[in-house]
């Protein structure tokens, strides 16, 4: 694969797109595809990054069809709120691309339905914000999901027995679950779009390790040797537009394929560009996947169904 930047992304005029995530790989993601002729929504729970971060990209680029919406993943209700605003503004949704995340609080915390913040954000947040926006998404015809994972997904492990961390928190562990969970989620989907003729191509993602504000939020605190190394070590991490790339990749590529998973070409896929990452044992095992939508169901009480 060549080296495939953001001058690579083709037009996007008439699509119109879903970007979750108002700051790094998000704002990133939402400014190419508005530089390509996109019509962009960004959603995000922070109305000032959102409104600073459309003000941005208009200044950068006036003719941009960009907006925000508020999104809060940690909420269902929020998420079934935001999905009916879309319905009643749109036929059709061209992308969607479940960006947003939150990575290794250091102590145990719950979203506003109860379940541990990472995993209910990260996977179920964006579960139900897909189920919510399928009837869009089969209308447009040939939509595109890329769900973005992370390289920590390699050292993941679905707990089956305490998916909400109850019995013990320990933050990397459960930030991998909850990454491993949106990786699975993808190849779920493409298998369900397949069967079900959705029409849906389902792509998975990871940024490879990037300079994001999700990189300082990890355990330690200020003067914890972690975020000393992280500081140290800065110039390991490939700056934030670099990273966006694989997420562009996905979506926008004629080449990307619907179930792959794609990631940077370097070493240990921790930086580069575009280029098909290796897929975790754990994601690859279809009956896992399959229980852990059937989970994600059940705790979210939704279903993918086509009708409104």
């Amino acid at each position: 694969m060549s080296r495939w930047t953001a001058a690579d992304i083709p037009s996007q005029h008439g699509k119109t797109a879903v970007v979750t995530g108002a700051a790094g790989l998000g704002f990133e993601t939402a400014r190419e595809l508005a530089r390509a002729g996109a019509h962009v929504v960004m959603a995000s729970r922070n109305a000032t990054k959102g409104a600073e971060a459309v003000a941005r990209i208009l200044s950068e680029t006036p003719q941009a069809s960009v907006r925000f919406e508020s999104l809060d993943l940690g909420s269902l209700a929020s998420v079934a709120g935001f999905a009916d605003r879309l319905r009643s503004q749109t036929d059709g949704l061209d992308l969607l691309i479940n960006n947003a995340g939150v990575m290794t609080p250091q102590r145990r915390m719950e979203t506003e339905d109860g379940f541990e913040i990472q995993f209910g954000t990260n996977y179920l947040g964006h579960f139900a914000l897909t189920a919510r926006l399928l009837p869009l998404l089969v209308n447009a015809g040939q939509a595109r999901v890329v769900t973005v994972s992370s390289i920590a997904a390699r050292g993941g492990a679905i707990d089956f027995d305490d998916l909400q961390a109850r019995r013990g928190y320990r933050p990397m562990p459960v930030y991998a679950q909850s990454k491993l969970a949106c990786l699975m989620f993808a190849l779920e989907l493409q298998r369900r779009s397949q069967t079900q003729g959705w029409g849906i191509a389902s792509i998975a993602a990871h940024p490879g390790v990037s300079r994001t504000g999700l990189l300082y939020n990890t355990p330690g605190g200020p003067g914890g040797l972690r975020r000393v190394m992280r500081a140290m070590l800065w110039f390991m991490f490939q700056p934030v537009p670099q990273g966006a790339l694989p997420q562009l990749f996905a979506a926008t590529a004629p080449e990307a394929q619907g179930g792959g998973y794609y990631g940077p070409d370097g070493r240990a896929e921790l930086n580069g560009f575009p280029a098909p990452a290796r897929v975790p044992r754990p994601a690859q095992d279809v009956e896992a996947c399959v229980r852990l939508w059937r989970l994600a169901q059940d705790l979210t009480g939704l279903r993918f169904e086509v009708r409104s």
